[in-house]
């Protein structure tokens, strides 16, 4: 940990609110003591611990492509590169949001937010930020927002209540060089002090994963003599709808303000009450949910149709994760009543939901559920599962991804949910018994996700059950499933003939020379993507059954073999003419001439081949 003095205190003046002449009296004050004040010292330190996140590249198992990477000095800058000591994101670029097993987006998303993954990081000491650098060594610009926190994850006495403040927010970038950098934006000065620091991730425009290295806070320990003042400096910037969705279900206070018995008695509505009730309800559908919050508040007319259940049949309130509480729940709970799709991935954490407050508007919201994402949802327990399992008879997409503190006997209460189409287990804690109970149960399934599932002790006997129940899967991912054989994987394509994405990346057992990737090429037709990644096995063989096969292809890695030459990928390259993405980083037999010449004759065919500097 760095210490460095500051000698101008400017950085620190904010536009008070007191009255002009505290203002200025304050003002002077300071002015003629200038130069009596003590030097602010500015405290530089590197995370300490990686608290949270939403997914990462690595194992669970190891350091390896892990968010864990994060704590600590920097491991490889200012060197640039692909380096297995980073810590790198799942996906990247628009490929993932292509596929078949990609969630429908959700209306009423406000257009500015763009969040796809995010991590977050503990220091040592809080401090009222300064500055924060993000070390980022491969396929920068990912980061788009970075957000402080009020709770001191290391203190016994968590605040009454917990707040995040956005210090720095931007759009979605497409760097035009992979080489390494510091990012270091202009970050927003905060009113109190913080050692819990978000990242906020979108790489839907990278070429490649991104990799970062470290994150510095800078900081002061001690506030800023006018940070008392609350008006911050204003920025035109700052003055867009992110900032007044703030007044969102804030402690349900907005919701509660637009209460119909809190509204005067307006006699006049405009034209809209000429309008059929149909077409106000098609132009409030377009309004965002704070702006329906809002509009609620105008007259009786608009709050019955703000408040009209018709308007919340499908719902996100991820982007309002920073604020959603029980309370929020609770204002939101009698206009969804009706609600089909919900998101609520990323909300609830460090004690904003509470079991019985998620229980309570599950049983009253919940009869007509389809879709229900709960992504990185920690507050999550048995029970919670227990309820979904009761209150929703039409679900047929969950989403638990990176549910990991979710116990594992949790997971017996999915087999009720037996019309089950879409399942989403990364990164969760469920075992095999359980597993298999879902698998027998619920046969509907059509894209299931086990990736990184590490509890599950036999990979060979879930291909098989999945083969045996699961006629109609679509898509399968066992990322890192490092167990399963060429036996399950044979099981597996001979019963699930209708598989369109396979992803068999990291699964380290599965040897080429038994033959099954062959057969798995010549038992899927249908197939558009295929990932297998890091098999050193993969053979031209392997690769030309493809070419043979599966002509459908459109996204396919191979990252790190060693058997796979480019006369292979040429004949798979001129057979699979719907083919977007071919990643053949670390093979050894294909070096960058190969590439060029392949990407000159293949133009629309985006193929990756990574360095390390």
């Amino acid at each position: 940990m760095k210490r460095r003095p500051i000698p101008d205190l400017n950085w620190y003046l904010e536009m008070p609110t007191g009255t002009r002449g505290e203002v200025m009296n304050s003002r002077r004050a300071i002015e003629s003591n200038h130069r009596t004040l003590p030097l602010t010292v500015v405290v530089q330190q590197y995370a300490k611990e990686v608290l949270d996140f939403s997914s990462h590249y690595g194992s669970e198992n190891s350091m390896s492509y892990t968010m864990w990477n994060l704590a600590g000095m920097p491991n490889v800058y200012p060197s640039s590169g692909d380096f297995t000591q980073t810590a790198v994101f799942r996906m990247y670029g628009k490929w993932w949001e292509q596929c078949a097993s990609a969630p429908q987006p959700f209306r009423r998303t406000p257009l500015n937010f763009h969040s796809q993954d995010y991590v977050e990081l503990a220091f040592e000491e809080p401090v009222y930020p300064t500055a924060i650098d993000v070390l980022e060594t491969y396929h920068p610009g990912a980061v788009i927002r970075i957000l402080a926190c009020s709770l001191n994850p290391f203190s016994q006495n968590p605040p009454a209540e917990v707040r995040w403040e956005v210090l720095w927010s931007g759009e979605p970038t497409k760097t035009l060089t992979p080489q390494a950098r510091q990012f270091s934006p202009s970050i927003k000065q905060i009113n109190f002090a913080t050692n819990l620091i978000r990242l906020e991730i979108n790489s839907s425009l990278l070429e490649y994963y991104t990799e970062l290295d470290a994150v510095v806070l800078h900081g002061v320990k001690e506030r800023p003599i006018l940070s008392l003042y609350k008006m911050p400096v204003i920025d035109i910037n700052d003055l867009s709808d992110s900032d007044e969705e703030k007044d969102m279900c804030e402690s349900g206070s907005l919701c509660k303000r637009c209460g119909g018995s809190s509204l005067k008695e307006h006699t006049g509505n405009g034209f809209f009450d000429k309008l059929p009730y149909e077409l106000i309800q098609l132009i409030v559908s377009h309004l965002t949910l704070p702006d329906l919050c809002r509009l609620a508040q105008t007259s009786k007319l608009l709050y019955q149709h703000c408040c009209d259940p018709l308007q919340y049949i499908q719902l996100s309130l991820q982007c309002y994760w920073s604020r959603l509480t029980d309370a929020s729940l609770e204002c939101l709970q009698s206009r969804c009543t009706l609600i089909q799709r919900l998101n609520m991935s990323w909300c609830g954490n460090k004690g904003a939901i509470t079991i019985t407050g998620f229980c309570s508007f599950m049983k009253v919201c919940g009869s007509e559920l389809v879709c229900l994402e709960l992504a990185c949802c920690h507050f999550l327990n048995e029970a919670c599962i227990e309820v979904i399992a009761q209150t929703c008879p039409n679900l047929q997409e969950l989403n638990l991804s990176s549910c990991d503190r979710l116990h594992p006997q949790a997971f017996n209460h999915i087999s009720k949910m037996s019309g089950l189409r879409r399942l989403i287990l990364y990164r969760t804690k469920i075992e095999q018994t359980a597993m298999l109970s879902i698998l027998t149960f619920c046969t509907e399934l059509r894209h299931l996700n086990l990736g990184s599932c590490v509890m599950i002790e036999d990979y060979d006997l879930i291909a098989s059950m999945i083969s045996a129940k699961c006629k109609k899967l679509r898509s399968l991912d066992l990322w890192r499933c490092k167990n399963m054989t060429e036996k399950g994987l044979t099981e597996l394509v001979s019963g699930c003939r209708l598989l369109e994405e396979l992803d068999l990346g990291w699964c380290s057992t599965l040897q080429s020379s038994t033959g099954c990737f062959v057969h798995l090429a010549r038992q899927l037709p249908s197939l558009r993507k295929l990932f297998l990644t890091a098999n050193r096995t993969v053979c031209d063989s392997d690769i030309e059954e493809l070419a043979n096969n599966c002509q459908h292809l459109q996204h396919i890695d191979i990252l790190g073999t060693r058997m796979v030459s480019p006369a292979s990928l040429r004949k798979l390259l001129q057979s699979c003419k719907k083919l977007l993405l071919l990643d053949v980083s670390f093979c050894s037999q294909i070096d960058y001439q190969a590439v060029q010449e392949l990407t000159v004759h293949f133009p629309n065919v985006s193929i990756k081949k990574s360095f390390t500097q």
